[in-house]
């Protein structure tokens, strides 16, 4: 699974999901999933998406995976009591924007291109949109 090497501070702030995402263009591959709706996604769905496209891309095309989980999310232990600091890091999130592109493929031809999108997209908890590079 994504996550970062090292950080220069361990926990984060929360933060906000508002705004839209400037990476609202395909730039690597030849088609590309794009994000519709603000969300976190874990790096377990980021991997979980990975793998249903790597089972029919193969060999034959190459993928591009544009987001990259950074942000660390804690969670405090189980019936602690309040008080005692920030939890520990738990898991990593990207923080999609809607208009971002998560993925890109190419060497596929249009038909399996929009199948192999599809299936990928099942995995993601939000709206998406397939895109085609003009």
């Amino acid at each position: 699974m994504l996550l970062p090497k090292r950080t220069k501070f361990r926990r984060q702030h929360r933060g906000r999901l508002k705004g839209v995402s400037k990476a609202n263009t395909i730039v690597f591959g030849d088609y590309g999933i794009q994000a519709l709706e603000p969300v976190w996604l874990t790096s377990r769905q980021i991997e979980a998406t990975r793998r249903s496209i790597t089972r029919y891309v193969r060999r034959t095309g190459k993928i591009w995976i544009r987001i990259f989980p950074d942000k660390p999310i804690t969670e405090r232990a189980a019936e602690s009591r309040m008080g005692s600091g920030k939890g520990t890091v738990a898991y990593w999130v990207a923080v999609v924007k809607p208009g971002a592109v998560l993925f890109e493929i190419n060497g596929l031809n249009r038909e399996m291109a929009y199948k192999v999108l599809k299936l990928a997209s099942y995995k993601l908890p939000i709206k998406t949109k397939i895109l085609e590079k003009v």
